[in-house]
């Protein structure tokens, strides 16, 4: 910013310079003043009557002085204060009111320029006290220019102009530093605004790069930053501090349904509940979208920590008002302490998010972080680094095993299993890698993945018109492809652009994926089922679906699991629990299937209990597309060579 003192340096050198350029007009105005009059007074008369003056000046008659002293007299000239005549060698020729030799001596250097250069040149000088204007001007003899023959000294009285250019030096110095003052106020004021908004602007941005924009949180870079500072003071003191990761149960569906504003507006009200639970050297940061995370850097014990978990977890006990709606939140808060579970600030949130993990999947609400179920390990995390690479390549394949008729023999389906190659580990089994999937979110491409698949084998049996193409075939999903607003849209887009029946396509869904999200899976139940497609309930009898659960639920087939249909064999109680399942399903209009048939013993016991589809190694394991046409024409046959069921 440009300071005072610079503007006053300013100020004083516009006055030098006005002060200067005056002064030298001045002197200007004075020279041409004299040169007039030397040109038209004295010239003249010299020429005129006079011209022996120059050339011989001891034999010029009396009346040369007469006339000079006419021409210099007050009626003519009133501003002169003194008239001389010189020869260019220095001789006074004439002195106003006075002899000759009275004349004071002339400037050399000034005769010399004056007479060189034609043009009259001036000095200011001093007589009796008084400033005077000294101006050699030279006299040219003849009217052709011959060269000067003398030089006339007028003095002109400076006095007046001196105080004139004072007093607009004054005047003008006054109206340049108001001027000037002005302009630095403005100036001041402008870069005083500029600067503080610069300056709020660095501190917002400042602001925004260390804390959430929407609930004015400290972010993640911020909360790393405490933790580093929190982990290297408990390191010296030794005292325990507490991580703790908070994710908002089902909030998807509060952005999908009441839209981002109410959800933006849920989320500050979360976030200032939470402030008020805390104490004051805790920190509460928002690390994006719902998930939150409180750093508490002195806790007792463990049991501390959980104790502070559960009050935070306290906040959601009450219902949040948004706008005209009243929301009953639910959330889902993972613990971990250090040292305990980790010793660096990675490790701590690794395993504070593993354990908030661990209590969505188990509905606990708060759960403290336990080494034995850390399923985010080194090993793990390679794993499902491998499985994304894995989409889209040949690593992943779809195997088919088909369901059989057991009072006919015949095929009447096969179930879409997915298989892992893995290039360096080998056949990677799906219980590996599935719920790997389905805790990290990567179970919505997978499952796109597989029905992609299975949608282009089907299609492609369709062109070569194989004899099985009719049959259906089933694909897995998951609890959370039920609760994907979009995955209706997606299927029936891909039977669309596929040209597959409807009927053709059954979705199994296993019974505790049914009861994670009750009214939002049923609501997407509902929506495929009107798109055609057949729908199973898999794992039947592991989970704790109602009757009422069941017989709301748009199903078409119901799958018995494998641990109840292995008791067939030597199990007189496990035959009950079957008939009374193959019953039930029975008295709602579905199918039922048996899973894990490897014997003809069970099958024989299946079919007493009414049992309608058996799948299993009895019949076959799962074979890729290529093995299957093979693998149907031995069913086929075998079929063919008796007149009892094919087992």
């Amino acid at each position: 910013m440009v300071s005072l003192s610079t503007m006053i340096v300013l100020a004083a050198a516009i006055t030098w310079l006005f002060s200067t350029t005056l002064q030298r007009q001045a002197i200007q105005d004075g020279e041409k003043v004299a040169n007039s009059f030397v040109t038209l007074g004295v010239q003249s008369t010299i020429n005129d009557q006079l011209r022996t003056f120059w050339t011989d000046p001891k034999s010029v008659p009396p009346v040369v002085q007469i006339e000079l002293d006419k021409l210099g007299s007050a009626n003519h000239v009133a501003v002169l204060h003194g008239l001389t005549l010189y020869t260019t060698d220095g001789e006074a020729l004439y002195y106003q009111g006075g002899d000759v030799s009275a004349a004071p001596a002339p400037d050399a250097a000034l005769m010399e320029a004056a007479t060189n250069s034609s043009q009259p040149v001036s000095e200011l000088v001093q007589n009796d006290g008084e400033s005077s204007l000294a101006v050699y001007v030279p006299v040219v003899y003849g009217d052709s220019y011959a060269g000067a023959v003398g030089v006339a000294v007028i003095e002109l009285p400076w006095e007046a102009t001196e105080q004139f250019v004072q007093k607009a030096v004054i005047t003008a110095s006054a109206v340049l530093v108001v001027i000037l003052l002005l302009a630095w106020l403005l100036l001041y004021r402008t870069v005083h605004r500029a600067s503080r908004r610069l300056q709020e602007q660095a501190d917002e941005n400042e602001r925004l790069a260390l804390h959430d924009a929407l609930t004015g949180l400290p972010n993640r870079r911020l909360l790393n930053d405490r933790l580093e500072r929190a982990i290297a003071a408990a390191q010296r003191t030794t005292k325990p501090l507490a991580l703790m990761v908070l994710d908002v149960d089902r909030f998807k569906e509060v952005n999908d349904t009441l839209g981002h504003d109410r959800g933006d507006a849920l989320l500050i009200q979360i976030a200032e509940r939470i402030q008020g639970v805390l104490r004051d050297a805790d920190t509460v940061a928002r690390l994006g979208g719902d998930e939150f995370a409180v750093l508490a850097p002195v806790v007792g014990s463990m049991l501390d920590a959980e104790r502070l978990a559960r009050r935070i977890h306290g906040v959601f006990n009450e219902p949040f008002v948004v706008g005209d709606l009243v929301l009953h939140v639910e959330a889902s808060l993972g613990v971990a302490v250090l040292p305990n579970h980790a010793d660096n600030g990675t490790e701590l949130m690794q395993r504070a998010d593993t354990a908030m993990y661990g209590a969505k999947t188990s509905h606990v609400g708060v759960l403290v972080y336990t080494p034995g179920e850390d399923g985010n390990s080194t090993d793990r995390l390679v794993l499902l680094g491998d499985l994304r690479n894995a989409l889209g390549t040949q690593q992943l394949s779809i195997h088919y095993q088909p369901k059989v008729d057991l009072g006919t023999g015949h095929a009447v389906g096969m179930e879409a299993l997915l298989r892992w190659a893995h290039p360096t580990r080998g056949n990677i089994p799906p219980n590996d890698f599935i719920p790997l999937a389905e805790r990290t979110g990567l179970i919505h491409g997978l499952t796109r993945y597989v029905l992609e698949m299975v949608m282009n084998q089907m299609a492609e049996w369709d062109r070569i018109e194989t004899d099985f193409a009719h049959l259906p075939v089933a694909v897995n999903l998951s609890a959370r492809n039920l609760l994907e607003p979009s995955f209706a849209d997606y299927v029936e887009d891909m039977l669309a652009s596929h040209q597959i029946e409807p009927e053709r396509l059954e979705l199994e869904v296993t019974e505790s994926a049914l009861i994670e999200d009750p009214v939002r899976s049923h609501e997407m139940l509902h929506k495929l089922a009107g798109l055609g497609v057949t729908l199973a309930v898999d794992d039947f009898g592991t989970g704790y679906t109602s009757m009422a659960q069941l017989e709301a639920m748009p199903l078409t087939t119901l799958k018995i699991d494998r641990s109840f249909v292995v008791r067939l064999a030597n199990d007189p109680g496990g035959a009950t629990l079957v008939k009374a399942m193959v019953d039930l399903a029975h008295e709602f209009g579905l199918e039922v299937v048996a899973e894990g048939v490897e014997d003809e013993v069970v099958t024989q016991r299946l079919r007493e209990l009414g049992c309608d589809v058996g799948q299993g190694f009895l019949w076959s394991r799962p074979v890729s597309s290529l093995a299957l046409p093979e693998v149907l024409f031995q069913l086929s046959f075998r079929r063919s060579q008796a007149n009892v069921p094919v087992y």
